[in-house]
């Protein structure tokens, strides 16, 4: 996609911000009590993103270059992280089981808020709207094109970009000039650019590169991030509903 410069590019994080990661849980009631279903859906939730932060972290630089000394793809690391957090609950699931798992975590429910949002969007010109996620484009094109949540939306995005071409995963600099790239923007203007996320580390990497990012705050706790203080949200909604007018209100 080439970027608009009458219009205004909004990059939507996929996992946490239109989908939710927690109705996972759901699945794996199939197996477990709520409790434990619960437990476990947070577990891999938490080891799935501790697992993409450890491999940014393993890499190394090399020329002035960076090169990742370790990368497992999104699917990969999904499937490692559930092992984790079933191990963690001293228990273990048949193959067969954590393939029916892994095929649901291509279908996870949206929030009740993206409906809504995305009509929104799609009725406004000004705007051109892309997916930009970890997730590898097997898992996100599944999501968009085949979820009863969000196929009905998929026309809604123009592009959808992942960090599986530069092997690292947010909140390295690198994916979001990635992003920047893949939709004919000049990665030395990424203050022209927006990130829509649920995922506080997402907003302060996206803010770190110069981009505009909204935090979704939908449980209305308040931005309490304190890694670098001076790297805050944009703007704070507490529903994507919320999105279109925001973006109006502070175009540059």
């Amino acid at each position: 996609m080439t970027a608009n410069t009458a219009n205004t590019v909004i990059a939507f994080d996929l996992y946490g911000t239109l989908l939710s990661t927690e109705s996972i849980a759901k699945h794996l009631e199939k197996h477990y009590d709520n409790a434990k279903a619960q437990s476990i859906s947070a577990l891999w939730r938490r080891y799935q993103l501790e697992y993409t932060w450890r491999l940014n972290s393993m890499g190394k630089q090399h020329f002035q270059a960076w090169r990742s000394s370790r990368y497992e793809d999104f699917s990969v690391i999904t499937r490692n992280s559930l092992l984790h957090a079933l191990a963690d609950n001293n228990d273990q699931l048949s193959n067969d089981n954590i393939e029916r798992l892994m095929q649901a975590y291509d279908s996870l429910s949206t929030f009740s808020d993206v409906h809504p949002a995305l009509i929104n969007i799609a009725a406004d010109p000004t705007i051109q709207a892309v997916i930009f996620s970890n997730g590898t484009k097997t898992m996100v094109n599944n999501s968009v094109l085949r979820s009863k949540d969000l196929s009905p939306h998929a026309s809604v995005f123009q592009e959808i970009v992942t960090v599986d071409e530069v092997q690292q995963y947010k909140p390295s600099k690198a994916t979001y000039e990635h992003l920047a790239k893949q939709i004919g923007q000049d990665p030395s203007q990424m203050s022209k650019l927006w990130l829509v996320s649920g995922n506080p580390f997402d907003i302060v990497g996206a803010r770190a590169t110069g981009m505009q990012a909204i935090w979704v705050d939908r449980v209305g706790t308040g931005w309490k991030d304190a890694m670098a203080p001076d790297l805050q949200p944009t703007a704070i909604v507490h529903s994507l509903e919320q999105i279109v007018n925001e973006i109006h209100s502070r175009r540059l």
